[in-house]
């Protein structure tokens, strides 16, 4: 069985800031209007860097992700990817085209 290699953060502080954003983003309360936001951007959910670009994921995170170093940037987004994807169905359903891959 596959087993994901756990990989030291490098900047503590820094990755501790974007993966609150990311939870603010993603917390019941906002997760909703995050999706419409993407939705009418016409961006789908995996493309991480075009909504960090658009600034969905807060004012401050595009700067604050650009100063993690390679590997922290990768724990982010696969964070990132691991959050989109455990939406709750009915608002997966309700914003299809930012889940549809194509």
């Amino acid at each position: 069985m596959f087993e994901q290699a756990v990989l030291p953060i490098q900047d503590e502080k820094t990755f501790a800031e974007v993966e609150k954003a990311l939870h603010d983003v993603f917390a019941p309360a906002n997760v909703a209007k995050f999706l419409r936001q993407v939705e009418r951007a016409r961006l789908r959910g995996r493309q991480f860097e075009a909504i960090l670009a658009h600034g969905f994921l807060g004012a401050k995170t595009p700067a604050l992700y650009g100063a993690l170093g390679d590997a922290d940037r990768g724990q982010v987004r696969e964070r990132y990817l691991g959050l989109i994807e455990h939406v709750a169905p009915e608002l997966r359903a309700k914003y299809l085209k930012v889940y549809a891959y194509y």
